[in-house]
């Protein structure tokens, strides 16, 4: 196998993985649609900068000695759906509380109160941690990308080429999901059309994060 045709097999893998409907697409999709597009793309950056280090790790063994230690592998599983079940919850009860300030008047105070935890910085560590905090990240890089390395290829090398790939392939959907939300949002934009997509990610996000605590694939 040559580094271009590693290269090509493994884009098409990856494409595979990129557009199945998952957590990280629910994520970006509810960022492009209560937050906007530059917190959409923010979160998608947070995204991908974790499949670059899970990459890397991969490259390196460190994935290895994570599949091969079952406590390890717990800790972070568990850690994962922790953080997974507080962004849910964190998202459910924020529509709670502005629903209840809707109806009390107090709408301006709710939407100043989600701009403020929405911040370019927040939105990407929220991709960030969603990504890094996922053991079966770690897992398929450690499973797949040994394949992919043509024998004498320098290992580090060929993981970041391969990680950057994925990361190309995840900005162009990325990208097509949330220009695609654009063009609808004035419409999604309405503060109860916000709420029921809040109330739905974050249910979605509790659920994920239940699967993963019961280490179900």
């Amino acid at each position: 196998m040559t580094v271009s045709s590693a290269i090509a097999s493994f884009a098409v893998v990856a494409g595979m993985l990129t557009i199945m409907p998952g957590l990280d697409t629910a994520l970006v999709l509810r960022s492009a649609i209560t937050l906007g597009r530059r917190r959409a793309f923010a979160t998608a950056l947070g995204i991908l900068s974790g499949v670059l280090v899970w990459g890397v790790a991969a490259a390196v063994g460190a994935s290895a000695v994570l599949t091969a230690s079952q406590l390890l592998y717990d800790a972070l599983r568990v850690a994962g759906a922790v953080y997974l079940a507080w962004l849910g919850i964190g998202m459910i009860r924020r529509t709670l509380k502005e629903r209840g300030r809707t109806a009390a008047g107090d709408a301006a105070d709710g939407a100043g109160a989600t701009a403020a935890e929405a911040t370019w910085a927040r939105a990407w560590a929220r991709g960030l941690g969603t990504s890094l905090l996922n053991p079966k990240n770690g897992v398929f890089y450690m499973a797949m990308l040994p394949q992919f390395i043509p024998s004498g290829a320098p290992h580090l090398l060929m993981g970041v080429v391969l990680a950057a790939v994925h990361d190309l392939e995840g900005l162009v959907w990325f990208s097509a999901l949330i220009f695609g939300t654009q063009l609808v949002r004035r419409w999604l934009n309405r503060a109860s059309v916000q709420r029921v997509i809040d109330s739905v990610t974050g249910a979605v996000l509790v659920g994920f994060g239940i699967k993963l605590a019961l280490g179900d694939n």
